[in-house]
Parts: C-alpha cells; structure tokens; sequence
C-alpha cells in the first residue's frame, strides 16, 4: 500500500514537473497568439499584411538591441546603455557616410558600440563593478557624445547616404530589409547560443558562474565579450533607425533600454541568469510590438498607452512565471 502510494506520488510530482516545464516553454507563445486574437478582434487592419510589415519594421531596433540583452541576462548581467549607443550609433552613421565609403562607414559605427560595450565588460568583468552602476554611467556617457557631436540637432543622411536610407526604406522576399536584418540576427544568435561552445558557456556563467571558472574557463573575458555583442548591436540598432527616417539624432533610442529588457524578460529570461531562449526572446519583441499596435489602432492616447503598457507587461510577466508562482 505504501508502495504504491509512494508510486502514485511520484507520478503526479513528474505531471505537476512536466507542466510546470510545457508552461515556461510555451508560455510566451500564448501569449502571444492571445494577444493576436484580441488584436484581430479590435480591428480588421491588424492582420492585412501592410499593418504586419510595420509592425516588423518598427521594432527590428528593439529585437537587435534585444538579442545583446540576452546574452548579457544569461550572464547574470545588465545593460542599460543600449539607448544610448544606439543614439549614439545614428548619429555617428549620419556624419560618417559623408566621409567614407558605406562599408567602411558601418564598421566604424558597429565598431564605436563595440567599444563602449568593451569598456563597460572590462570594468564589470575584470573589475567585478556593479553592471547596473557601469552601464548606467556608459547610458550617461553616449547620450552626452552623441548630444556633442550633433550639436544638439537632427543631421540628415544627404546624397551620400542615400544607399542606406533605400535600404531602410526597402522590402526583400516581400519583408522589409530593416526586419529582414534583425530575422537573420535572430537566426545567426540562435545558432550560437545552441549550438557553439560559447553559447553553452554563456549559458554556464550565468547558471554557476564559479563552477565554470573551477572548470579553468576564463569567466571574465565571456563576460566581457557578451557587453561587447550587446554594444555592438545597439550601434547596429541606431543605423538601421537612421536608415528608416533619413536622419541621425541624439534622441534615438530615449527609454529603448527599459523596452528591451521587458522584452527578454517577458521571454521568459531569468534576471537571475542562465535561463532564456532567441526564440522566446523573438517573440517577446513582437509581443511588445503587438501591444503598441493595439493600442494605436484602437485610438488610446500617447500618455495613457505608458500606462497600459506597464499593466500588460506585469500582467505577461506573471502568466509567464505563474507555474513557478503555483508550486511555491
């Protein structure tokens, strides 16, 4: 009798274990399937493929800076100053296409986020600085060379920048080329993440970070690297802006950093690191999108749209976590 009770048990802990797993793994999804139906219900615009291009293309800024975000997440980390390379990135874009060829214009820019995100991962990997602290600085820092060297005010592409601007204007295979950029980003970190010795140790670090450096890997230098992707793509993020609107400005990317994390995290991420997917973290972005979306079709005030928006991210945030919530 006690055996089979014993038995008994031990098959509902699995079902209640294999829910709990199915309800973190899909969970996003969901949602995001649920929203699209209410979406679909409030206007008949939602799903006619000119309303779908847009809402691609408006948030392929969001989804590259996002992608950085989770590598940093998965290390336990944090990076604030996305906003601000990706400022930073416009307005480098504007004022280097005058000079140099495109190629070389681009790897500048990509280069410069690069940098900031290196001196951000030097102090908080080798220094073991406070990443909120640092990152928030390096927000501060890029904003402010960003505001210097365009005085303040919008710089236009011109005539040399024209091929850019047709590119952020553009569609191939019938997607918009800005959308299209971050779809292979998402590919390309997804093969990464899964499949490479560095995605599996990123993933590592944040689960057990000493266990990996007992193991002899050099924790600081994947650390450092994961802010280095991060800068890098925020920069990407500020060209493929400045490519849609013709025009590099300081203000790019104001508040973006707070998106981007709420994207990850309503992919299911873990702040507490070690636990996130590209794929979710896809689908978190297009939640976002979905939701400002909703909101513009069904007429909501700017101001009141903040509002509901922080709502609906707690509210996404707990029915992706609910199960977690339930077993304690």
């Amino acid at each position: 009798m006690t055996e089979k009770a014993a038995t008994f048990d031990e098959v509902q802990t699995r079902r209640r274990f294999n829910f709990s797993k199915a309800f973190r793994q899909y969970g996003t999804a969901v949602i995001f399937l649920l929203l699209v139906l209410v979406a679909q219900a409030q206007s008949d615009a939602f799903l006619t493929e000119r309303n779908v291009m847009n809402v691609l293309r408006q948030m392929s800024g969001i989804g590259v800076m996002a992608i950085g975000m989770l590598y940093v997440i998965l290390t336990r980390g944090i990076d604030l100053s996305v906003g601000s390379i990706a400022a930073l990135g416009s307005v480098t874009t504007a004022i280097v296409v005058q000079s140099y060829p495109m190629p070389v214009a681009l790897a500048m820019v990509v280069g410069m986020g690069a940098l900031c995100g290196l001196v951000s991962g030097f102090l908080i990997a080798f220094f073991r600085l406070p990443a909120f602290v640092i990152t928030l600085a390096m927000m501060t820092a890029a904003r402010g060379v960003a505001l210097i060297l365009s005085n303040g005010q919008p710089i236009t592409l011109g005539e040399a920048g024209q091929s850019l601007q047709g590119f952020g204007t553009s569609f191939s295979l019938g997607i918009p080329n800005p959308a299209l950029l971050m779809i292979g980003l998402f590919v390309l970190a997804f093969i990464v993440l899964n499949f490479s010795r560095f995605g599996r140790l990123v993933k590592a670090i944040g689960s057990n970070e000493e266990a990996v450096r007992l193991s002899g890997i050099s924790v600081p230098w994947y650390v450092m690297s994961v802010y280095v992707i991060s800068g890098a793509l925020a920069a990407v993020a500020g060209v493929l802006v400045t490519s849609r609107s013709g025009v590099g400005s300081a203000s790019v990317g104001a508040g973006n950093e707070l998106d981007v994390i709420a994207a990850v995290v309503i992919g299911g991420a873990s702040l507490m690191g070690g636990s996130g997917g590209v794929i979710n973290t896809f689908i978190g972005v297009m939640i976002l999108g979905v939701i400002g979306n909703i909101m513009n079709l069904a007429g909501v005030p700017g101001y009141h749209q903040q509002v509901y928006l922080g709502v609906i991210i707690v509210v996404a945030v707990l029915i992706q976590n609910g199960s977690t919530l339930l077993r304690r």
